[in-house]
């Protein structure tokens, strides 16, 4: 059997890698870590296909196995980030607590839970429905229904990273607000599992006039980068959405 059939496969397995030592940073709170092992996870996730497109060894284990890696980097991930954002905003430090010896806790007495910040685990549930549906969707092979589960990953992400570097109180307030965090959460599940076509950033030729939506959002997206900084990806999400919808008659 040829080595090469393995190779997509690999590196599937870094993005899942990734995603799993992207968990343990976002767990501890480490969300600049976390962010930046997600954001090889999701290098390895763009190259995976494309490898196994050009090599020629697409196959449906691939498939399921792309899916699982995801669920992990794109969807365990940006929940746990969530949650801990979520705890901060209504002043909680540690979700779930215990006051006494493990055998206690065995007997679930001694357990103090935070209900609220559960609410981010809302992710990884919407993120494995997105998942399961788009890999029993034949059709999306030039768009994607909903929004993609990296996107969506890269909008939660942006906040601690916006906290952490862009020294901004108005964005700080608003960021660390249990009502917004609770319905950014809340927008993100319906955007993942919606039925709003977005075209994909897939090239099938170079050419400005096949694909000059996908060139408008490209380029603006570095200008407002090097312009905004983190602040610009959730900016950047919402073009990639309204782009679409005007674009909607191109996207089949």
């Amino acid at each position: 059997m040829s080595f090469k059939r393995h190779i997509p496969n690999i590196v599937t397995l870094l993005n899942l890698f990734s995603g799993c030592i992207a968990l343990i940073f976002a767990v501890h709170g480490n969300f600049i870590v976390a962010a930046f092992f997600v954001f090889l996870g999701i290098f390895f996730d763009f190259f995976d296909g494309l490898l196994a497109r050009k090599l020629n060894v697409q196959s449906p284990l691939g498939i399921q196995l792309d899916s699982l890696a995801d669920l992990v980097t794109s969807g365990v991930v940006p929940g746990i980030v969530m949650l801990k954002l979520i705890a901060w905003s209504v002043g909680v430090n540690d979700v779930l607590t215990y006051e006494e010896s493990w055998t206690e806790t065995m007997y679930w007495k001694s357990f103090n839970i935070s209900y609220t910040p559960l609410m981010g685990l809302l992710i990884p549930l919407a993120s494995a429905y997105r998942l399961a549906k788009f890999n029993l969707d034949e059709d999306q092979q030039t768009y994607f229904k909903g929004l993609p589960v990296p996107a969506n990953t890269l909008l939660i992400l942006s906040l601690p990273l916006i906290l952490e570097y862009q020294n901004n109180d108005l964005m700080n307030s608003i960021i660390i607000n249990k009502w917004f965090l609770i319905g950014l959460t809340l927008i993100s599940c319906y955007l993942l599992n919606s039925n709003i076509k977005l075209f994909a950033l897939k090239f099938k030729d170079w050419s400005f006039k096949n694909n000059a939506i996908r060139y408008i959002l490209l380029i603006t997206s570095l200008v407002m980068l090097v312009v905004l900084h983190f602040a610009a990806i959730p900016i950047i999400i919402i073009l990639y959405i309204i782009l679409s919808l005007i674009d909607k008659k191109n996207i089949n």
